[in-house]
């Protein structure tokens, strides 16, 4: 069976570790530690996947236990998986720290994602698909070719500019169809492309902007949707026809590492489920990545279509 949606980018595994604060320069604290599967590109798949959509994830590993695992995973998980082995390459990883509020800060080491080619994602799934996505955790001329390909194919393009990169090219931006930055992001893009008011744009300051204000910098872009996600605040969905703010949902904040990567996901499935209503999936992007930090994890804490129903009843 052909997938609905194909995700294009990265598996890393995550290794983290829990304290009650971050450690300050030179200092060490005492936690706790947890590892699994993670990486921009495999978070989204599983929480499309995870939403109800049919969803094939394609990535780079290495030849090694964290390699083994991931397909293990996706086995038990029932999701559609191409991962293709790049030796002498070893798969990705990331260290993580997640405060006691919640919050986290990241180092990610990129390994065989690095290494992931054109050549590599099946042009057949692309041919097929109703939704393409992409982020910043692969080769980026690789993610450009894929998402010139799908637009090609008359798939919906989904790129997510994360993490933002010193060698991100803005001529990307004419293959994608809708763009899912968070405020640092879109500040860098913004500018970059020398679009927003002056100074420089800051990610406070993104968080701040009144929301007609907000939408015309993002129609600066010329991207027909452009999604910021706000952190807390939500996330504002930007169209030719106007802006719409989707308020964060009221929750129990456990751990907020991969939020952004649920509401990419489940709105992918969104899209799919309504579609193509943009409203609509964003609307059900916004729950995914609420129930999201609810949990601990990444991978294991995107919700399932069952829980996002009930949710979403209450």
């Amino acid at each position: 069976m052909q997938p609905h949606v194909v995700v294009v980018g990265s598996f890393v595994q995550d290794l983290t570790w829990k304290c009650a604060a971050f450690p300050a320069a030179g200092e060490t604290v005492v936690g706790t530690f947890v590892t699994g599967p993670g990486g921009k590109g495999s978070n989204q798949a599983v929480a499309a996947g995870r939403a109800g959509a049919r969803t094939l994830f394609v990535g780079a590993v290495g030849r090694d236990a964290f390699a083994a695992d991931a397909k293990k995973f996706y086995r038990a998980e029932g999701i559609g998986a191409r991962f293709v082995e790049k030796p002498p390459h070893a798969t990705g990883t990331a260290a993580i720290l997640v405060n006691a509020a919640g919050q986290n800060e990241i180092i990610v080491a990129l390994g065989a994602n690095a290494a992931l080619r054109p050549a590599d994602v099946p042009a057949a799934a692309l041919r097929s698909a109703r939704v393409v996505v992409t982020q910043h955790e692969s080769d980026l001329r690789t993610v450009a070719a894929v998402l010139r390909a799908a637009r090609r194919a008359g798939a919906t393009t989904i790129h997510n500019p994360a993490p933002m990169r010193t060698d991100f090219d803005p001529a990307l931006l004419k293959h994608v169809d809708v763009l899912i930055p968070n405020e640092s992001e879109f500040a860098a893009i913004v500018n970059q492309l020398g679009v927003g008011p002056k100074p420089a744009l800051t990610a406070d300051a993104v968080a701040a902007l009144p929301p007609e204000q907000l939408h015309a910098v993002c129609r600066a872009l010329q991207v027909p949707t452009v999604i910021v996600t706000l952190g807390s605040k939500g996330a504002f969905v930007s169209q030719a026809d106007g802006g719409t703010l989707f308020p964060s949902h009221k929750v129990n904040v456990v751990d907020t590492t991969g939020a952004g990567d649920a509401f990419c996901g489940g709105f992918a499935a969104g899209l799919v489920k309504f579609a193509g209503d943009i409203l609509a999936a964003a609307h059900f992007g916004n729950a995914v990545a609420a129930l999201s930090v609810t949990k601990f994890g990444t991978a294991p804490s995107m919700p399932t279509a069952r829980e996002i129903a009930r949710f979403l009843r209450r």
